[in-house]
């Protein structure tokens, strides 16, 4: 039994999913495994490889997406010759975790590929939306890596196809502590931007993960390091609250750890005005943009608000025995042809 799996590269949360399930899927089927996106030149170690271009969104300085470096990156002959050069004749199945390749090869070659991603989430009209909801960002989210069946994450199960958070085995094997520290993982920000509003809270210490940033240095009460797992996780571990974009792995990993949040939604970034939507529906404090009033927000939410914590994690699994059934099923339909 042969699956192949395909990985969005931009952003970590697609491959930190892809680390704590390709363990257990392999231990029943063959796993390829295609990353496509920001990083499609990364490995996942112990797997067969294939490496796309894809689609990713770029930012620019201030937090938001860039819709031109976005549209000047897109290869779209590129994107339609690896869709139709992708054969998946050899698979019993194919699972994409928001990854377009993989799921439009799927889609014209009439194989059943199964959507596992916190963005399927959103094929469900009771996942929380902003107030203003965005007609072309919604049928994005639907049409850019489509699937014939979903399995979703968030914070919430918003629906009877919505799994809670799965989290890596690293961050459930931390042994958190309040520390003094806040981390702050803003990466479509320019980490000199944030520094000069930093410093007007002198009474606490923050620690800035940029991947702009090429060697750690301190200035005042503002530290400034570049972006690695592990010194990432250790300020996670032993910090009191995270300010960080909502995105939905660090949100996630930020409850759980029992952390004080606040985040601030990527601008013209739909999906994390969807997850802004729901952190705010169970109490976390979103500051929607930079403003007069921030230096406010940031101290009243270092005052004044609670720590909430996640409810309940994915049973992964669970979650791999389904994927193998419906691999198994698949193999079963081809066999009796």
């Amino acid at each position: 039994m042969k699956i192949l799996y395909g990985v969005q590269g931009t952003g970590h949360g697609h491959i930190s999913r892809a680390i704590e399930l390709l363990p257990l899927l392999s231990s029943d089927a063959e796993i390829d495994v295609l990353i496509s996106g920001h990083n499609h030149q990364m490995y996942l170690q112990g797997y067969n490889t294939i490496k796309k271009q894809g689609i990713s969104l770029l930012y620019n300085s201030k937090g938001a997406v860039s819709l031109f470096e976005t549209a000047r990156n897109i290869r779209p002959l590129t994107f339609i010759q690896d869709v139709h050069n992708l054969k998946l004749k050899e698979y019993n199945l194919v699972i994409s975790d928001y990854e377009p390749v993989t799921s439009w090869a799927a889609l014209t070659s009439g194989t059943t590929c199964i959507g596992l991603s916190h963005q399927a989430a959103f094929l469900s009209d009771k996942s929380p939306r902003p107030e203003k909801k965005s007609i072309l960002a919604e049928q994005v989210l639907k049409h850019f890596a489509p699937c014939s069946k979903a399995i979703g994450f968030h914070f919430r199960r918003y629906d009877k196809f919505i799994e809670p958070p799965i989290i890596r085995s690293r961050v459930q094997s931390l042994s958190p502590v309040t520390g003094d520290t806040i981390t702050v993982y803003l990466p479509a920000f320019d980490y000199q931007t944030l520094s000069a509003i930093f410093h007007q809270i002198k009474d606490i210490r923050w620690e800035i993960f940029s991947p702009l940033c090429s060697s750690e240095y301190r200035h005042g009460n503002v530290t400034i390091r570049p972006v690695g797992n592990e010194s990432f996780l250790k300020s996670l571990e032993t910090c009191f609250g995270v300010l960080t974009s909502s995105g939905f792995e660090t949100c996630s990993e930020a409850m759980f750890l029992g952390k004080k949040l606040a985040v601030i939604p990527i601008g013209n970034q739909y999906e994390q005005q969807c997850n802004a939507a729901a952190l705010a529906e169970i109490g976390i404090r979103t500051i929607n943009k930079w403003g007069n009033d921030t230096i406010v927000q940031l101290r009243n939410w270092i005052r004044n608000d609670p720590v909430i914590h996640l409810p309940e994690l994915a049973d992964a699994k669970s979650i791999t025995e389904k994927l193998i059934r419906f691999a198994r099923r698949n193999e079963n339909q081809i066999l009796n042809r």
